[in-house]
């Protein structure tokens, strides 16, 4: 089932507003991504790097690294109050105007 991302935000804000402490500050949610981020990083050479797995370390996924940094993304956005959709859109419009000649075109024959 497809999500929106303004759903995305409120399913983890009905989520983390069940518990009385609520939302982290912003700097241990900063602290918190960059974990997520340096766990990415780990799954990502263990699955296109040079650095293998130990036989007995989790299985864990990028997919699920991904998620995880999505997470806190949302849990970020929401505790400064920002609409992640709102973002998204002047992200793109940088990239579309500020770097619309950057890179080469594929042929739209």
């Amino acid at each position: 089932m497809e999500k929106t991302l303004a759903e995305l935000q409120r399913e983890v804000d009905q989520y983390i507003s069940q518990f009385k402490e609520g939302y982290f500050s912003p700097l241990a949610m900063l602290a918190r991504m960059s974990e997520e981020v340096g766990e990415l990083a780990r799954e990502v050479n263990h699955s296109f790097g040079e650095k293998p797995k130990k036989k007995d370390e989790a299985d864990n996924s990028i997919e699920l690294e991904l998620g995880d940094i999505l997470f806190i993304t949302i849990c970020f956005a929401n505790s400064l109050g920002i609409d992640l959709t709102e973002a998204h859109n002047k992200i793109m419009n940088k990239f579309n105007t500020r770097d619309a000649d950057r890179w080469t075109r594929k042929d739209t024959d």
